[in-house]
């Protein structure tokens, strides 16, 4: 998430209580080493597990984290080991490759609203790379989460219209790129079949039980079938069946609000008035709720792409619940069928679970293109005895009647946060990506809250255990038995933060290179847990966070809880964004807002001046891309 709009939704919780309410944090207790533990001998030994091809001659498997850790910096630049080089591909702006149309990009952002629709978004943010040639050839496809106007015209925002509109519209989405190993670097293919954009003016259709819902339907699409667009995407998830997840998260902030919000638009996040930091509602009369209140029910929604076919209607999957989404991990139970977890970014929001009805059919998106239809959406709460329970969001069970303002399945799934209400869930510090290590173990990434513990605001509790939570943590669970299960077992992987500091609760318990504000993850095929981090521009330059420096990622040995800075990104930026060649020796990560300002937005009126990356042009500007590390030697990302 680039930037704190959570920190905005304070004034729309509601009063459902926080587990410190019916739980005793004294009985919590915090081991060193970075193996936060809720009740002591619950962590079982993980395995650190090796890439097939990488173990040495005599069959012993080398260390999982075999690079020398780099310092932290606030060099415009992108840092990395000893031995390891990096190259810039996929900037903003660059041609996707669709045929015939690849409009270079203008350095002085002159490029029109049409030109943009066929270039590569603004703000990368979740990448999947999916093989059509081994490690050789494939396709990346990846997410764009807001964009800057500073930056995306020419002279910002001092002056407006339907054009501008379309632009920053068109620099929103997905776009699906082919790229190939060639002459001993990677290298766009262009054109490419597959080559595609999608932005916040693409058809999308809904699917699953939602789908036609009285709350979805609009004066433009009556039915509640059809939407324009996906916006302010962030995070994402590859499926089993090779299809790209996108998340739909801080929506909200796009619509102009009604005067006087209801209840269910105020738990959502509207207000009176305009929108936060956009000005659509102006030139597109849908993003004003006061005309069309059921459009922002059109969003928060995981979408489902098959970057295969360039002619696939994207799908928003209403049965997997709508949120701030932030993420869409799926794994597969001993059966075959898939559940997707995910996390809503939002401070005091939800954790959530999806166990499809059916089982994964061979076959790709064609054999599955209903899979996530059916199946049981639940959320989560974390009890303080170390255990936590998995609560169905079925209508009719429990609290989500019609009593209660739930007609049917359909509201339940729109309203899905006053459901989690309802239910007692677990209240969480802004839970973001979430991933699943070799022996079961589901990390998920609280990024920070510093709400929590404040006046009038949630307590702490077992599972969110300091006040004014500036540093953020990452929590892991164990389902017990499968991945369908309905209980399972908690405990806190690591508390971000220096372990030097004096102050409680900026003092870490990371057993090795400090770090605060976790937010992407992933673990490779090796084993190692990926940590990138999302401090803000507007704390990295004071007070605690000060001597971090630039937003990182580090590795972790999920093992033995130790935490080795790998790479530090340019000034002002965000680190998102992980993926790899099957083979694991190249990996591709995502640099988002190179130079965003200390206020968090850009000047409106003009581009921000603090960084030139990555073309380092006098007359240029900065851009989010992708950038591509190998090892010197060719090997193994992170031996």
């Amino acid at each position: 998430m680039a930037k704190d709009f959570a920190a905005m939704e304070d004034s729309n919780r509601s009063s459902n209580p926080s587990i410190h309410d019916v739980s005793d944090p004294a009985r919590r207790t915090v081991l060193r080493g970075g193996l936060g533990l809720a009740v002591t001998g619950l962590l079982a030994p993980l395995g650190a597990g090796t890439l097939a091809g990488c173990a040495t001659a005599g069959g012993t498997a080398p260390p999982l984290l075999g690079f020398k850790g780099v310092p932290v910096s606030t060099a415009d630049a992108v840092t990395v080991p000893e031995g390891y080089v990096t190259q810039v591909i996929a900037a903003w702006g660059e041609p996707v490759g669709v045929a015939g149309a690849m409009p270079a990009f203008r350095f002085d952002a002159g490029n029109t609203a049409a030109e943009q629709a066929l270039q590569l978004g603004m703000h990368h943010d979740g990448l999947h790379y999916y093989p059509l040639d081994g490690s050789r050839r494939g396709l990346l496809v990846m997410n764009h989460e807001y964009t800057d106007d500073g930056l995306l015209h020419p002279d910002g925002m001092k002056t407006w219209g339907a054009e501008k509109v379309r632009k920053a519209q068109a620099a929103h989405g997905v776009s699906v790129i082919e790229i190939e190993w060639k002459d001993g670097r990677w290298q766009q293919v262009r054109p490419s079949r597959h080559a595609r954009r999608i932005t916040a003016a693409t058809p999308c259709a809904f699917s699953g039980p939602a789908a036609g819902h009285a709350l979805l339907r609009t004066a433009a699409d009556p039915a509640g079938r059809i939407v324009l667009g996906t916006l302010n995407n962030c995070a994402s998830g590859k499926t089993p069946w090779g299809t790209y997840l996108t998340c739909e998260e801080n929506f909200a902030f796009y619509f102009k609000g009604p005067e006087r919000p209801d209840a269910h638009q105020r738990r959502w996040g509207l207000r009176p008035g305009d929108p936060v930091g956009y000005r659509w509602h102006e030139f597109d009369e849908r993003f004003d709720a006061s005309k069309h209140p059921n459009e922002p029910n059109r969003f928060g929604w995981v979408v489902e792409i098959d970057p295969l076919d360039p002619t696939m209607t994207p799908v928003k999957r209403t049965a997997l619940g709508r949120a701030a989404h932030e993420g869409a991990t799926v794994a597969t139970t001993k059966d075959g069928r898939a559940v997707v977890y995910m996390g809503e970014d939002a401070r005091f929001e939800y954790i959530y679970k999806f166990v499809t009805r059916d089982r994964i059919r061979p076959g790709g998106f064609a054999a599955n293109h209903e899979l996530l239809d059916h199946g049981t959406l639940y959320v989560a709460r974390f009890d303080a005895d170390g255990s936590g329970r998995w609560l169905p969001l079925v209508h009719g069970q429990g609290p989500l009647t019609a009593a209660a303002g739930f007609a049917d399945q359909g509201e339940v799934l729109v309203k899905t946060r006053q459901a989690s209400d309802l239910l007692g869930a677990t209240k969480m510090d802004r839970p973001e990506w979430i991933d699943v290590d070799r022996d079961g173990w589901v990390y998920c990434t609280l990024t920070n809250n510093s709400s929590r513990g404040g006046a009038g605001q949630p307590a702490v509790d077992a599972a969110n255990p300091r006040a004014n939570n500036t540093m953020g943590h990452i929590i892991r669970w164990k389902e017990d038995g499968d991945f369908d299960g309905t209980t399972f077992r908690w405990n806190h992987f690591v508390l971000a933060g220096d372990p030097a500091n004096d102050r409680a609760d900026a003092k870490g318990n990371v057993n090795g290179d400090a770090f605060a504000c976790p937010d992407g993850l992933w673990v490779d095929a090796r084993g190692v847990l990926w940590i990138q981090t999302d401090m803000s521009t507007s704390a990295m330059g004071k007070g605690d966070l000060a001597r971090l420096g630039n937003n990182q990622m580090l590795a972790a040995d999920p093992k033995s809880g130790e935490v080795r800075r790998f790479l530090v990104g340019p000034v002002g930026c965000e680190i998102t964004g992980a993926t790899a060649t099957p083979d694991g020796r190249t990996m591709f990560i995502n640099i988002q807002h190179p130079g965003e300002t200390p206020s968090e937005r850009s000047d409106p009126d003009q581009p921000r001046r603090i960084s030139n990356w990555p073309d380092f042009r006098a007359d240029g500007r900065p851009r989010s891309a992708t950038v591509v590390i190998r090892k010197a030697d060719g090997g193994v990302i992170g031996t």
